[in-house]
């Protein structure tokens, strides 16, 4: 009988927390970016103004890096390691991430087209 309420007791407690946890908003939404020779996958992002989102960044082959000047993001990407940027863009617009590690001769043309909507 004891171990029959510790059992309606448990699953009392879960469901209160199933429904309290259904109540939160979730974090911040992720977007995974893979940096190789001589792009960023995806190349094209579209983010909106004031909502908070994470940049997961990860490298194919060589260290790469991740510059945006209007969102002072700078920030190296290293093979086999995950580099997270979170970000929260406050104004709407057009712009462009280049690539701030030299990664060879395409190194130029390594861009990343950030738009962000109202």
């Amino acid at each position: 009988m004891l171990n029959m309420k510790k059992s309606v007791v448990l699953a009392a407690m879960l469901l209160c927390a199933t429904i309290l946890s259904a109540g939160q908003a979730p974090g911040p939404r992720r977007i995974e970016i893979v940096a190789s020779k001589f792009s960023f996958a995806p190349n094209q992002i579209t983010l909106k103004k004031g909502e908070p989102v994470v940049l997961v960044l990860s490298s194919s082959d060589v260290t790469h890096g991740l510059k945006i000047k209007e969102f002072d993001v700078n920030v190296e990407i290293k093979k086999g390691h995950d580099t997270e940027v979170p970000l929260t863009p406050t104004a709407a617009g057009h712009f462009v991430g280049k690539c701030s590690h030299f990664c060879g001769m395409g190194h130029g043309s390594m861009t990343l087209d950030v738009t962000v909507t109202e």
